[in-house]
This record gives structure tokens, sequence and C-alpha cells, in this order.
């Protein structure tokens, strides 16, 4: 885990003129480079995973957790609880990838198991109206409802949408201009109910923010005038065993079973170490290739020693190092951006404004299933150190995009078209942003806690039987002439009562006030003898979330009353 209440890293000073011709040298290079090494791309997986309007819409609900709206599956369930938590927008999103799926099977001469209007009669009218945001980024409201302008047809209104265009002679000043501007604005917010990064959350909750963001993302996205499309990868057998060519996935199930918890494949943290510790103050690391026959010796000793820890790491130069990293990136069976989701990473580079593009991003990093999102992490914090090595490397922020954006993204054909240039400037400037603004990025947006805290309390079923009720009230009436002076008294007067399993003083009542965070909670034990714990807050209506030494605890008490508080180390 990050360290906590420590001031965010700057992002990188080095908001450098974008694209030209000319300044896209270092990105066509590296393609070149790809290309000689002979490796494919993942364009064939994207023809053979094509899927048709039914199918599309069919995973679409899936992923966001609204299977059973096709399914057939009526009655109260994690579905309904969803969407009656949902904004307008968003219901009304569903309800048009419903209709879709309807309109597609019938063109089959399929009846859809469930109409839409048995979803959607009274669900949508139950969502919270829509609200106008400021201009500034805010973590409070859903991206989709800062965008007004664009839903009522008036993008010209939006200030944040003012087109740039790339084709300007006078883009550098403008563009540059912008940016610098973002780095203000951008700036990770302080919200009393304290930054959440993800780690923070339960991977239970984590999971629903998935959901959430799905619906989300798709209509930002509409909004904006952009289509979100999907692929599906062609099902084949990936290697099971060795390094290259292997899913993330099974690369971490067989490194947990020698080291457990790994959470980024133990090759690749490797590969970024041996970077680290010889390469990030040599001029034109990532970008002078190593021979191509050594990477390519190297390649087959890694894969039949490296498990036997067998592997001499000192014949490895920086060069070696970097060659065998993206060699790793390109050779995944599966995109680390994933397949299905390179299409909106893709579609990003054609939002107008800057502030949009981090918006969308943001949502996209949180859909990344956990494996992507952490080597994906792990590769960003080793570019932002070799960034701050430019003045020794001569490698700034934009030569370090142009380079890894080839291997991040798949590219069309083997000679650069000049309709291809704004695509491949589209691309390094994701990169760009990626890496300026990871520490917003794995932040949580509090309106997407907000909402998994709403779904959690929608999810909570209601006795399915008088008598069952009735013997909970029974229970309820007992319970609370036993604790009426005490944990009710409490409540109301905002007192919590801290656990610390692990200290000699095992628990601690704690009157709030509007000052009081977590900090100061946290200093009322001793760690000499231990690791240093975190004040969580468990239960309620949320999972677990490892609360930022800033946040204000009688805010967290208002919006949880019912949880839990509990002083433990991190498991990160």
């Amino acid at each position: 885990m990050s360290s906590r209440g420590a001031r965010p890293s700057s992002p990188p000073s080095s908001l450098e003129r974008p694209a030209s011709q000319d300044s896209m040298e270092d990105y066509w290079s590296e393609v070149k480079n790809i290309e000689e090494d002979g490796e494919q791309v993942h364009e064939d997986l994207l023809e053979r995973g094509s899927m048709d309007e039914a199918e599309l819409e069919e995973a679409w609900l899936q992923e966001a957790g609204l299977s059973t709206l096709v399914s057939g599956e009526l009655g109260e369930g994690p579905a309904e609880a969803l969407l009656s938590t949902l904004t307008r927008s968003q219901a009304a999103m569903v309800k048009k990838r419903v209709d879709n799926y309807t309109l597609t099977m019938r063109k089959r001469n399929k009846q859809p198991a469930r109409h839409v209007q048995d979803v959607f009669s009274t669900r949508v009218s139950e969502c919270p109206p829509s609200q106008d945001t400021s201009d500034t980024l805010s973590f409070e409201v859903p991206y989709s409802e800062g965008v007004t302008a664009h839903r009522r047809g008036r993008q010209g209104d939006c200030q944040d949408c003012q087109r740039i265009r790339r084709d300007d002679p006078d883009l550098p000043v403008s563009f540059t201009s912008d940016l610098l501007e973002l780095q203000k604005t951008f700036q990770l917010p302080r919200p009393k109910l304290g930054l959440t990064h993800i780690q923070d959350l339960s991977c239970a909750d984590m999971k629903k923010i998935g959901y959430i963001s799905l619906i989300e993302l798709t209509t930002f996205y509409d909004c904006l005038g952009i289509e979100l499309k999907r692929n599906r990868a062609a099902r084949s057998k990936a290697r099971e065993s060795g390094i290259f060519g292997v899913p993330l996935t099974t690369l971490l199930e067989n490194d947990q079973k020698k080291f457990p918890g790994s959470k980024v494949p133990l090759v690749f943290r490797k590969l970024l170490s041996k970077l680290e510790q010889t390469g990030l103050q040599t001029e034109g690391i990532l970008r002078v290739p190593g021979s191509a026959s050594r990477v390519k010796h190297l390649r087959q000793e890694l894969e039949q020693k490296f498990y036997e820890e067998r592997f001499d790491w000192e014949q490895v130069r920086h060069n070696d190092a970097a060659g065998l990293l993206k060699m790793f990136i390109r050779e995944l069976p599966y995109p680390l951006l994933t397949l299905q989701h390179l299409p909106a990473f893709a579609a990003a580079q054609s939002v107008s404004s800057p502030r949009h593009q981090i918006q969308a991003l943001h949502l996209l990093i949180m859909l990344l299933p956990e494996p992507n999102r952490d080597t994906l992490k792990a590769l960003l914090e080793f570019l932002r150190k070799v960034v701050a090595y430019e003045e020794k490397n001569r490698m700034s922020l934009w030569n370090v995009s142009m380079i890894v954006a080839p291997n991040l993204f798949t590219y069309r054909g083997k000679n650069a078209k000049q309709e291809e240039m704004q695509a491949a400037a589209g691309a390094a400037h994701l990169v760009r942003l990626l890496i300026t603004y990871q520490e917003l990025l794995w932040t949580v947006p509090c309106f997407l806690i907000s909402h998994v805290r709403k779904l959690n309390e929608a999810s909570k079923k209601p006795p399915s039987s008088e008598k069952t009720k009735r013997k909970l009230l029974m229970m309820r009436k007992r319970n609370a002439e036993k604790t009426e002076r005490s944990e009710l008294t409490d409540l109301r007067e905002g007192v919590i009562r801290v656990h610390a399993p692990l200290q000699a003083k095992i628990s601690m009542a704690i009157q709030l006030d509007n000052e009081t965070k977590a900090k100061d909670v946290m200093a009322r034990f001793d760690y000499e003898n231990g690791p240093v714990q975190y004040l969580f807050e468990v239960g309620g209506n949320i999972g677990e979330r490892c609360l930022d030494p800033e946040t204000h605890l009688l805010d967290v008490y208002h919006v949880n009353p019912h949880c839990e508080w509990l002083l433990k180390p991190t498991t990160t």
C-alpha cells in the first residue's frame, strides 16, 4: 500500500509540445522495432472475436452485473438493487442497451425472456435527478452529470470541450497551456470522508465499483456523442506455464504458490527492478533497442531458468531488460488494457477535452481486472521514475509515452499513413495522461463509493415471512432494552468504540467532534512492538474500507452509523 498521509507525488513537469509529424519519430521507430521482431499483434483476435448486436449487449449487461435482465430470472435480486440506485441518465442508458437487445432478438424471431417494460416501468422514476457540476473536477458527482451541455446537444457551450485542432500550427502553445492548467485543476481533492485508493476497499465492493463504472462510462461516452464499442476475444487455449505469452492470471497463480499475496508477475517486477538499478540514468533508456539475438537468447533462458532461480541477471544489460519488458507486454495473450476495453481506451483519444479524457481513463481504470490494473500501475510507477531522470537519460514524458504507446495499443498496418498520425499521437497522449495522473486515476471517486453504499443498503433483503418479521422485532426490542443506556446513547452523542485486537488495550471508546481525524485515533495506540495499523470502517453499508489518516470521522459516522471501527495492519 502506498504511504498514507503523505502528499501525493506531483505530476511530471515535462508537459511537452505535443505531436507533429517530426516529433513522432520515436513512436514509429518503436513500431518498426516491433515489426522486425516478427510478433503478431491482437488484430486477428479482434476480427475473430466480433459479435452481433445481441451478443454485444448481453456481454455488456453481464459485465455490468445486470445479466438477469435478459436471462428471465425474475424477482428482487442484485440487478434490481443496482437499478434502484442509478441516476436517471444511467438508468436511461441501461434501458437503451436492453431495448437494443430486445429488438435484435426479435429480428432473430426469438422472444426475449424479459420485456424491457417489466424492468423499467417504475425503476427510472426512482432515480435521483441529474445535477450540474462546476467547471472543476469533482469526485462527488458522476462525471456523466457534468456534461449536460452535450446531452442537450450544445457541445459548443461546454468550456472543457472547446475543440483543440491537432493540425493547427498554433497547437503546441495552446495544448501545452491547457495541460499546464490541468495540473492545477486535477490535484487530488481532499474530501472529508477521506481519499480512498483502490486497494483500500474489499474485493466484493471493488466488484460492485466495476459494475457501476461500466454503466457510468457508457453513459458518459453517450453524453459526449461517442459510441462505446466492445470486442470479445476468440476462444483459444493459452499457455499454462512459462513466462512469455502466458495470461496474467495464470502467471500470478503460479507465482502465488511460491510467494503468496503476489499481485504483479514476479518476472515483470524483476525486469522493472533491473532497469531501476542499472538504467534510470542511462541515455536513451527504453528507446535504444538491445541486440535482437541477445534478447532472443535471454528470453529462452528466462523461460528455462527463471522459476528454478538459475537465471543470471548479471548478464542482462539495461537495454536488454527494456526489450524483454516491452516484449512481455506485447506477447500477453490478452492485452494489458484488456481486449474488451481497448476500444474504450482508443475512443478516449477522440474526446475533445483533456479533462474529460482523464475522467474517461479514471472510469476505465476502475473497470480493469485486478491483475491488469496492478501490473499497469507497476509499469506507470516505473515510467514516472524514468521521466524524473530526464536530465540524465534524455527521456522526456513525451518520449517515454511515444515508445510505450505502440506496446500497449494495437496499431494498424506496417506503413504509417497520414491518416494514422492522429491515432498514433492520440495513443501517446493517453499514455502521457496515465503517467502524469496515475495517483488520481487509482483513487476511487467519492460518487462511486456513495453508489456502493446505496447498493449495499438496497441489497439487504427484507424478511421473507410475517413470522420471521415478528421474531426479529421481538429480538430487536429485547436488545434495545439491554443497550439503551450504552450503545444508543453513544450513537446520539457521537461516541464510537474502536477495536484493536492486536493491541494490549483491545478496545477504546472515543468521543468524536468535527475535527477528529483517523490519524488522531491511530495516535492513541502504541505501535512500537508491531507494524503500523490503520483505522477501518467495517460493515454497515460498506464491506470494508481502510481510512485515509485525514478522514474526518464524524462525517463517516453520519454516513455509515452502523459500521464497526477496527484498527489493524493493511494487507498490501
